[in-house]
């Protein structure tokens, strides 16, 4: 809950939106918007660039939505699997190399099936249950629920066989894998996906749900990446 509360005020922060803003007019009262350098205590040019990079990115999901969230994706997974990989070597108080195909799996994972997989999933559930100005209406819960007990645990055996796959692993060893480890897997995930799903669908502008869903999806990539890894040792 504490991570989803984060995202949203950052979100939130950034935008000034309340999740139906055409996202032109954000970018538009963003460079409208000056701030004082001097209040905030922020250096100017340090703003500016950040504000510019925050506008061309939002420029860039409007013109090429689906490579621009594959190749965020491909950034944060893989940069949650070298976390995952630190907090290892930490645990083992050792000081070993990044294991780079790891690396790689997990940012091809991210790029190639999580940010299409989301991107063309929220375009369906917005099309078959339309956005509401409330946040808290009937609607979005339903969608809640169909995202967290219909497409996640799909999703999820998606996620074991795609990276088991990667890793050189039998279709067998996957399912071994899967009845030991897929039930705590899904409670894992409820407890951290049902209420970051609620604030996603409920407050984030639809163009940037896949962006949201990436950021909490960094913590959860770690879990896997720890997850997958640790049962790999050991088998």
């Amino acid at each position: 809950m504490n991570t989803s509360l984060i995202a949203l005020l950052f979100f939130s922060s950034i935008l000034g939106v309340d999740g139906f803003t055409p996202l032109s007019q954000v970018v538009t009262k963003n460079l409208g918007h000056k701030r004082n350098p001097t209040s905030l205590g922020v250096d100017a040019g340090i703003t500016d660039t950040v504000v510019n990079a925050w506008t061309s990115y939002n420029i860039a999901l409007e013109e090429q939505p689906l490579l621009t969230k594959s190749v965020t994706a491909g950034v944060i997974l893989g940069a949650a699997d070298l976390a995952g990989q630190a907090i290892e070597n930490r645990k083992r108080d050792e000081d070993a190399e990044i294991d780079v195909a790891r690396f790689l799996r997990f940012a091809f994972f991210g790029f190639i099936l999580q940010a299409p997989w989301n991107h063309f999933y929220y375009l369906l559930l917005d099309g078959a249950l339309p956005p509401t100005e409330d946040p808290f209406t009937v609607t979005t819960g339903v969608k809640v629920v169909i995202d967290q007990f219909v497409q996640a645990p799909i999703f999820t055996i998606l996620i074991f066989y795609f990276l088991g796959v990667l890793e050189g692993k039998s279709i067998d060893a996957v399912k071994e894998q899967l009845d030991r480890d897929y039930k705590d897997t899904m409670l894992a995930n409820w407890k951290l996906w049902v209420p970051a799903t609620m604030v996603n669908i409920a407050f984030c502008p639809p163009i940037l749900r896949v962006l949201f869903l990436n950021c909490v999806f960094f913590f959860w990539s770690i879990f896997l990446s720890l997850k997958l890894n640790k049962d790999s040792e050991e088998m």
